[in-house]
């Protein structure tokens, strides 16, 4: 039975549970579409953490959200190997037990920007290594291949060097709301206009190579 199925407790509002299902669905996709390997149920075990007064056994997981527990599992190792959730054991409890690393959303950005700095280094080594193997080869293919790669070289190694300046090594939640309030105003508004120029100079070459194709066709 899926969550949206289970009838409300008696005396309960039915207002409540179609609350708590639409947090369950919304909290699905976003974890589905920001960690690989992670389906919209593992979203939905970490907004049933969330909710839940204390640690909850896959059993317990399984009976909330009206499936598998095979399925349950499978995120729940996602999960963990995502920093998102950690597991326990309770003194003289026979099974493990889950909990959130930290409140949410907190801990989903911690893992997220933690994520993007090994996305960052692992393309930087994969354009190394491709022109490693690319070499000294000759003719047009091989130097339309060798800009193409170099370029790519030079813009992750821009992005993690800026990740190394000013983002901190993270292994945990991040509290974004107390990062916000400690960051300057005329800071905000200084990046507010550099992503907005950047944005725009992006659209502009991008418009202005189209209509080359177009012309060349």
């Amino acid at each position: 039975m899926s969550p949206s199925r289970i009838p409300p407790a008696p005396g309960v509002d039915p207002r409540v549970p179609a609350a708590r299902q639409v947090l369950l669905e919304g909290v699905g996709a976003e974890i589905a579409a920001s960690f690989p390997g992670i389906t919209r149920l593992g979203g939905q075990v970490v907004a049933a953490l969330y909710l839940a007064e204390g640690p909850r056994s896959m059993d317990e997981l399984s009976v909330e959200l009206g499936r598998s527990k095979s399925n349950i599992f499978a995120n729940l190792r996602g999960l963990e190997a995502a920093g998102i959730i950690e597991r326990r054991r309770e003194s003289g409890a026979r099974h493990d037990s889950y909990t959130l690393r930290g409140k949410y959303p907190d801990v989903v950005i911690g893992a997220y920007i933690a994520r993007l700095r090994r996305v960052v280094h692992d393309k930087q080594a994969l354009s190394r290594r491709a022109l490693g193997m690319l070499g000294d080869a000759e003719g047009a293919e091989a130097e339309a291949l060798r800009t193409r790669l170099a370029d790519l070289s030079r813009k992750y190694d821009v992005f993690a060097d800026l990740m190394e300046r000013y983002i901190p090594p993270i292994d945990g939640p991040v509290d974004l709301e107390a990062l916000i309030k400690l960051v300057p105003e005329p800071l905000l508004k200084a990046l507010h206009g550099a992503a907005r120029a950047a944005w725009a100079v992006g659209n502009t070459v991008t418009t202005q190579l189209d209509r080359l194709k177009k012309k060349k066709g």
